[in-house]
C-alpha cells in the first residue's frame, strides 16, 4: 500500500524536512540557528515539488515534538497544525530525543543510545533508548530534564552518547553514567529523516492525532510559562 509522509524537525540548531514515499526518504537539512522560520517552508515546498505531489495527497504529517528550544518547537507545532488543518491531514508527533537516538545508533553502529540535548540552566534533556526488533529506538524509563550529575548508570552494554548535552557536559555525564559510553557523537543533530523513519509504523497503523492535538513537549514547563508571560 502506498505511503506518503512529510516530516519536519526544528527543535535544535538544525532545521530539516523530509518526505517519505513508499519507504524512500528525501531530506532537506541545514545547520542554521535562528533561521528555521525562513528555511522550513522552502524545504517543504521543494520536496513536494520534486515529488510532484500536494499536501492533500499525504497520508500524514510528522514533526519533532521536542524537547528542545522553545522557539523551534513552536515553529514546528504551529506550521504542522496550519498545514494539517488546511489539507485535513492527521499528525504524528515524534520525540526529538528518539530521532536523535536513532541517528546516533545508525552512526555508531551501537544498539543503545543516551540522547542528551543541552537544556541550558546547567541541565540536559535526557532519554535512554535501546534498539527494538525493527531497528527503531525504544525509550527505557521516561524522558527527563535534569542536572547531568543527577543521572545514573543505564545498565550493562556499550552505549553511544549523542547530542549537544554531551558537548556541554561530557565530563559530568560520563561520571554519572558509569563510563558505559564507548562512542560519543556530541555534534549530531536530530533530523527530519529520522522523525519520518520513526513515524512510518504509526502511519501504517493509523496511530495519529488530529491537528489540534499536535502539541510540543517542553519537559521544562517554566520555560513555556516565562515565554507566555
Amino acid at each position: 500500500m502506498s505511503q506518503r509522509l512529510l516530516a519536519i524537525e526544528t527543535a535544535t540548531h538544525a532545521c530539516s524536512a523530509a518526505l517519505a514515499i513508499d519507504g524512500v526518504i528525501e531530506e532537506r537539512y541545514a545547520l542554521a540557528p535562528r533561521q528555521h522560520a525562513v528555511l522550513i517552508l522552502p524545504m517543504i515546498e521543494s520536496l513536494l515539488l520534486e515529488a510532484d505531489i500536494s499536501v492533500a495527497q499525504l497520508d500524514a504529517i510528522a514533526f519533532g515534538r521536542g524537547p528542545g528550544a522553545f522557539t523551534g518547537l513552536r515553529i514546528a507545532a504551529s506550521l504542522v497544525q496550519g498545514i494539517a488543518f488546511a489539507a485535513d491531514r492527521p499528525v504524528i508527533p515524534v520525540s526529538t530525543l528518539a530521532a536523535l537516538a536513532l541517528g546516533g545508533m545508525r552512526e555508531s553502529g551501537l544498539p543503545r543510545a543516551l540522547a542528551a540535548l543541552d537544556a541550558r540552566k546547567q541541565e540536559v534533556y535526557w532519554g535512554v533508548y535501546e534498539q527494538d526488533s525493527d531497528g527503531l529506538p525504544q525509550l527505557l524509563g521516561r524522558e527527563r530534564v535534569c542536572a547531568p550529575e543527577g543521572l545514573s548508570n543505564p545498565g550493562a552494554g556499550a552505549w553511544c552518547g549523542v547530542g549537544s548535552g554531551w558537548d556541554s557536559y561530557a565530563q559530568a555525564l560520563m561520571a554519572s553514567t558509569g563510563e558505559c559510553v564507548v562512542r560519543l557523537l556530541p555534534d549530531l543533530e536530530p533530523r527530519a529523516a529520522d522523525v519520518a523513519r520513526i513515524a512510518l509504523p504509526a502511519c501504517s497503523s493509523r496511530d495519529w492525532v488530529s491537528p489540534e492535538q499536535a502539541q510540543p513537549v517542553y519537559l521544562r514547563d517554566d520555560v513555556a510559562d516565562v515565554k507566555r508571560g
